[in-house]
């Protein structure tokens, strides 16, 4: 079916701004995504899954502009000894970056990756699947036109996590970065990433983990107010697998974190968490797709956001059991906690469920901070903005405890805590 004229007018606006990279191992991969994006063209704000975001800056041919945040404090994470990979506008910054050598895991870039390179498998590969029952262009867009991001093979447990650092540095950056992780059988690995990437940045991270592997991923796309990210995750799991996701959002004037799970294999468990604080001209959307195909699996979606002075939180959550998947445990919460009359939050939980011994649940709830709650803490000497920040903190706990890492958990409340102070002073 031809595309409607303003989605095809669109499409081939934003191509023509691109170049498609040619040959090498991913060259096929590439074709048959630029393939895809033309055949489904490029969201619109009259697709499904779009309604509640307008897609309208993430799509046009050249990336507004977005004034550079100077950072007042350092880094998410920078404590930690971590692998470190710095990325300034989508480009690998050699000098800032750590030796890329870490014991139990390979790490290649896809700009130098030669032929026959084992991502070859990947690449692309779960992207096409997560297509399906759901169009994702602009991750179809990435497999076609990103010409970097980093191919990680993890065959033993390192001793440090990998952290990947995204700086921005040009008001009109527009940055893609395509990364995939291959997680081999008893192999477990800490990913980190934080920071604002550029002015308009769109992100596919391709998840396999084989039989027992574990992947523990924490995020925090930083604080650029006027940033914009369309970012995806497709990920895979086998038998016995684990694959937790946490995101931390503070600012950013649209965000759009897309998360799809496939449970392949028994037992496995995926968990996929968030929380986000929003002030003034901010609109973050999570939209996550989780397909349970075996047996006796379990995934949780736990999502928490703060919203004020007009601000927009968007959650799209669906559970897909298909028929076979027995004794499936699926768990899915999104709430939010608006500071005023003026913001908003728009839910579209979904369960679709084939099997009949499951476990199954949804919930969605939108509220002010509890009064008798804030009453105790006035009551007992604290200042009405400390205590709704205390409040404020205890709502979003429930997403923060999806990070396995206490220590990693109480460096993101810390982040929270700053936010909160910085906007009561």
């Amino acid at each position: 079916m031809a595309l409607p004229q303003a989605k095809l007018t669109a499409t081939e606006a934003r191509l023509d701004a691109l170049t498609l990279p040619t040959g090498g191992w991913a060259d096929s991969a590439r074709r048959e995504a630029l393939s895809r994006v033309q055949t489904m063209g490029l969201p619109g704000a009259r697709d499904e899954y779009w309604k509640y975001t307008k897609p309208e800056t993430l799509v046009a041919a050249e990336a507004p502009k977005a004034t550079v945040f100077e950072a007042d404090e350092e880094a998410l994470f920078a404590d930690r000894d971590r692998l470190k990979i710095v990325f300034v506008d989508g480009v690998f910054d050699a000098e800032a970056s750590d030796d890329l050598a870490l014991e139990g895991v390979s790490i290649d870039r896809l700009a130098e990756a030669t032929d026959i390179h084992w991502a070859k498998d990947i690449y692309g590969t779960l992207e096409t699947a997560g297509q399906t029952p759901v169009e994702r262009p602009l991750a179809a867009l990435n497999t076609a036109f990103a010409t970097d991001g980093l191919l990680i093979h993890v065959t033993a447990t390192p001793s440090k996590p990998i952290h990947i650092l995204y700086k921005h540095s040009a008001e009109q950056s527009d940055a893609m970065l395509h990364h995939v992780v291959k997680v081999d059988a008893g192999a477990e690995v800490t990913i980190l990433e934080n920071g604002p990437a550029a002015a308009r940045f769109n992100k596919v991270m391709e998840v396999d983990l084989a039989d027992t592997a574990k992947l523990h991923h924490v995020r925090a796309q930083g604080r650029d107010h006027e940033r914009r990210a369309a970012t995806h995750i497709f990920a895979r799991l086998g038998t016995e697998s684990v694959f937790k996701t946490f995101t931390l959002t503070v600012n950013g004037v649209l965000t759009r974190n897309e998360v799809i799970v496939e449970l392949t294999g028994d037992d496995a468990v995926a968990h996929v968490a968030g929380a986000c604080m929003g002030d003034g001209d901010f609109h973050h959307d999570d939209t996550v797709f989780i397909t349970h195909d075996a047996v006796n699996c379990e995934s949780r979606q736990v999502f928490k956001k703060v919203l004020r002075n007009g601000a927009t939180g968007v959650f799209q959550g669906k559970i897909l059991v298909k028929e076979g998947a027995q004794k499936t445990d699926g768990y899915q919460i999104s709430q939010s906690l608006l500071l005023d009359d003026d913001s908003q939050f728009l839910a579209k939980p979904e369960l679709e469920i084939y099997a009949d011994d499951v476990a199954c649940s949804h919930g969605s709830t939108s509220g002010a901070i509890d009064e008798d709650s804030l009453f105790y803490l006035r009551a007992r000497g604290l200042p009405r903005g400390i205590a709704e920040d205390l409040l404020t903190i205890a709502f979003i706990a429930e997403a923060v405890q999806e990070v396995e890492d206490e220590s990693l958990g109480e460096e993101i409340v810390a982040r929270v805590e700053a936010w909160l102070a910085r906007r009561r002073d």
